[in-house]
């Protein structure tokens, strides 16, 4: 429902490319820091033999940032005080992958408007 709302928002409109492209950097300078990922809190066992948390089965809890890169999968360990910091990156993140689908539609509404004109 949403998509067809927001397709014939922009459809009325007659936007030009132009006009995309200043909406999409409007939006998209306001995003920052940005990430993409996934922020996975792990719980791991340490080499300790006597390790009280780790008998427990609470272990030593950490986050991990998992991403591809090449289409590798990296795993990189992240500080617990870089986690909030990180968390808004990958929001924006997904907000910017977001901006982007919209802005291909957007963009094409246009390319079509222009393509009907004398």
């Amino acid at each position: 429902m949403y998509m067809l709302h927001m397709l014939h928002t922009f459809i009325v409109k007659h936007e030009s490319r132009q006009d995309v492209q200043k909406w999409f950097l409007a939006q998209a300078t306001t995003l920052w820091p940005l990430a993409v990922g996934c922020l996975s809190l792990r719980k791991n066992r340490c080499i300790r033999p006597r390790c009280s948390a780790c008998h427990s089965g609470e272990g030593h809890p950490s986050y991990a940032l998992s991403l591809r890169r090449g289409g590798a999968q990296t795993v990189v360990y992240v500080p617990d005080d870089l986690v909030d910091s990180l968390a808004k990156a990958l929001a924006n993140g997904k907000t910017l992958q977001a901006l982007l689908q919209e802005a291909g539609l957007r963009y094409l509404a246009a390319m079509k408007a222009e393509r009907r004109k004398p």
